[in-house]
């Protein structure tokens, strides 16, 4: 619960950062991200969201799990995926997206993440599948990264740049790793141009919403684009995806499924099985998920805008 704090920062302001983390906020800040994520993970481990992540609505008659397939299906189409390339994914979570990727195209991924225990996890499910991903510990802030110039034959992420302190200096890092030619593409949280920060609605939503999808960051999709480009990289492609540009449909789904844990989770805190601190993280789920429902349905946000971008053949390293 204490980890709570970041999502009531923003990189972009570094003064209260420091005030209300200290000197050493980035180191805090990632601490605070594990304690978050290595519990959410085991919550969204027991339904039907093992990815931790809403994709953008691709079949609205489909399940929140096909919906993610069929995405992940479409990046490995915008980069190009051939049996044997070599992809880097930031955020590789439990390892289940990775899976999929080098299970449909035949790619070798490899993946990096700040939580152990879903490292452990990612390696040992592909290990049963036959698979030669592989899954480094590491903080993407944490730069350079731990890789030569144009190791990469293309790059994803997915809802994981939220996190990111500088995207600019990242995806510099990102285009010194792919080989000249290389795709890029990423799905991400944004605030949308109608988001209002002055509004009052607008912000006790964002403020809502942000520990939801854990988000410390409030990037949009011309930030994103201007740092592509910035690096080096030429945008081929910004949109949303999702039918309508709302996930508000799955979204529904996913927090169906927290309403159900919190009757569960709520019984059995009562009884004195599990500690009280876990009624209060799924009651804050559940209201925060109605937050991001409204928030979408306004437009103000999406946590699956897409861009897909490209190292020129004739990009070299020295350029970043």
């Amino acid at each position: 619960m204490a980890s709570y704090i970041i999502y009531n920062l923003d990189w972009e302001n570094e003064e209260e950062m420091i005030q209300a983390l200290g000197p050493d906020y980035q180191v805090k800040v990632g601490e605070c991200l594990k304690s978050y994520y290595s519990v959410l993970n085991h919550i969204c481990a027991l339904g039907d969201v093992e990815k931790m992540y809403i994709p953008p609505v691709m079949d609205i008659n489909k399940s929140v799990t096909d919906n993610q397939l069929l995405l992940e299906q479409a990046l490995a189409k915008n980069i190009n995926l051939k049996p044997g390339d070599r992809i880097l994914e930031v955020g590789c979570g439990r390892g289940r997206v990775a899976a999929h990727m080098a299970g449909h195209t035949g790619a070798i991924v490899t993946g990096i993440n700040i939580d152990t225990n879903q490292l452990a996890q990612a390696r040992e499910f592909n290990d049963k599948l036959g698979l030669n991903n592989e899954f480094i510990e590491r903080d993407q802030n944490n730069l350079p990264l731990p890789f030569e110039d144009n190791t990469f034959d293309g790059f994803y992420e997915i809802q994981a740049l939220s996190l990111c302190k500088n995207p600019r200096e990242l995806f510099k890092e990102i285009y010194r790793v792919l080989r000249p030619g290389a795709k890029f593409v990423l799905v991400d949280w944004v605030s949308l141009p109608a988001y209002d920060p002055t509004n009052p609605e607008h912000a006790d939503l964002m403020r809502r919403v942000k520990p939801l999808i854990g988000a410390v960051g409030t990037p949009t999709p011309a930030s994103f684009e201007a740092a592509l480009t910035e690096a080096g990289f030429e945008v081929t492609l910004s949109d949303n995806p999702s039918a309508d540009g709302l996930q508000a449909p799955l979204i529904d789904k996913v927090d169906g499924y927290f309403t159900s844990m919190q009757s569960v989770i709520s019984g059995m805190v009562k009884m004195r099985l599990l500690p009280v601190h876990l009624k209060t993280l799924m009651d804050r789920f559940c209201l925060d998920g109605e937050a991001f429902v409204k928030m979408d349905n306004m437009r103000l946000c999406t946590t699956t805008y897409r861009i897909v971008a490209e190292k020129p053949l004739n990009g070299s390293s020295n350029e970043a």
